[in-house]
């Protein structure tokens, strides 16, 4: 990529390290949400789908 001119190539690198690690950050505290969200996603399209158990 072409270096833009005014742009300190020290603080770029520690602004791309400091949202790495808060990406990172936000994924670890979303982790125990993962099989919630797995059983909530399987449950709605079990009842949206033609056919399905307990459906009339």
């Amino acid at each position: 990529m072409a270096r833009v001119g005014g742009r300190n190539l020290a603080m770029s690198w520690l602004v791309g390290l400091f949202c790495i690690a808060l990406v990172a950050v936000l994924l670890w505290l979303a982790l125990p949400m993962g099989p919630v969200m797995v059983q909530f996603v399987g449950d709605t399209l079990r009842t949206m789908a033609p056919g399905a158990v307990g459906m009339p």
